[in-house]
C-alpha cells in the first residue's frame, strides 16, 4: 500500500490519469492525497471532481482556494471571473451535490509522518492547534448556516492571528492562511500579493518561520516557487496548468512521479 501526495490538479484531468498511470497507483490498494485546488484553469473541472469523490475513503483533499471559490460561486457570492473555467460543473446535472461534497472537505490533514495544507500554516500555529482551528472553519462550512460564513469570508483583514479572535474575522484569518498565504513575518503577519518565489521586503516564506522541529508540511498553491522537495515543507504545485508538470510524492519513500502538461493558462496566475 502506498500514499501518493499530489500537486495542484486545477482540472487538468487528462494529466492526472497519465500521472496515476506512470505511478502503478492501485485503486484497490493505495491512497491518494490532494493538496488542494482540483479546479479551475483547466480543461475539466467536472472530471476531477467527480474522480476523486467517487474514490472515497481511497482519497483525502484539502480545500484550496479555486475550490472555496467554485462553493462561494454556486451558492452565489462571487461573480465569475474572466479566467474561471468551472462552468462544466456549475451546469452538471449533479452540480449541487458536487459542490456540496467539495463543501464538506477538510481544510487541513495530518496522519502519520505529514500534514497536508493548501498554501500554509502560520509560525505560533502547531500541528495540533492548527488542525482543532481547521474544525472551526469545517463546522462552518458543514452547518446549517453555510450561507452565512460564505458571504463573510473573504478579505484579508485581518492580517495576523490572535488567539482573542472571534466570530469571521477569526474563521476569515484561518482560512487566508490555510489556502491564500506565501509570505508572513515571524510574528505571523500575512502578505496577500506577491506571487513570486522573492518575499517582499520584511517578509519570509511562511515555512521559513515554522518550528523545526514540527511535522513535515505538504503543500501547494504557491507555481512559481514550484517543486520544492525540502522534508520539512514539501511543495508539490509544479505548475501544471501553466504548462509545468503535475507532480507525485510516494511518502513512504519520498518517490516523485511527474508528466508534462498542456499549458492552458498563461503562466504568473495563481
Amino acid at each position: 500500500m502506498a500514499t501518493y501526495a499530489i500537486g495542484d490538479v486545477q482540472g487538468c484531468f487528462d494529466e492526472l490519469k497519465d500521472l496515476l498511470k506512470k505511478c502503478s497507483y492501485s485503486r484497490k490498494n493505495d491512497r491518494l492525497w490532494f493538496v488542494g485546488d482540483l479546479v479551475n484553469r483547466g480543461p475539466k473541472s467536472l472530471e476531477v471532481l467527480r474522480f476523486v469523490r467517487d474514490l472515497g475513503e481511497g482519497a483525502v483533499t484539502v480545500l484550496g482556494n479555486h475550490d472555496l471559490h467554485l462553493v462561494t460561486q454556486h451558492e452565489g457570492f462571487e461573480r465569475k471571473r474572466k479566467d474561471d473555467t468551472f462552468g462544466d460543473v456549475l451546469e452538471a446535472r449533479d452540480a449541487k451535490e458536487l459542490v456540496a461534497w467539495l463543501r464538506t472537505r477538510p481544510m487541513m490533514h495530518a496522519e502519520g509522518a505529514y500534514a497536508m495544507v493548501h498554501a500554509g500554516l502560520l509560525p505560533k500555529w502547531s500541528i495540533e492547534k492548527a488542525r482543532r482551528l481547521a474544525k472551526e472553519v469545517e463546522a462552518a462550512l458543514r452547518g446549517a448556516d453555510y450561507r452565512d460564513f460564505l458571504k463573510n469570508m473573504y478579505g484579508s483583514k485581518p492580517e495576523q492571528w490572535s488567539d482573542s479572535l472571534a466570530g469571521w474575522d477569526r474563521l476569515r484569518v484561518i482560512v487566508n492562511a490555510m489556502t491564500r498565504m506565501r509570505f508572513c513575518t515571524r510574528s505571523g503577519k500575512m502578505e496577500f500579493h506577491a506571487k513570486s518565489a522573492k518575499p517582499p521586503p520584511g517578509y519570509l516564506p511562511w515555512y521559513e518561520t515554522r518550528p523545526p522541529k514540527e511535522a513535515p508540511i505538504v503543500f501547494g498553491h504557491w507555481s512559481q516557487l514550484g517543486l520544492r522537495l525540502d522534508p520539512q515543507a514539501t511543495c508539490l504545485d509544479s505548475g501544471c496548468v501553466w504548462g509545468g508538470s503535475l507532480s507525485a510524492l510516494r511518502l513512504e519513500d519520498r518517490a516523485l512521479s511527474q508528466v508534462g502538461c498542456a499549458r492552458y493558462q498563461a503562466p504568473g496566475g495563481e
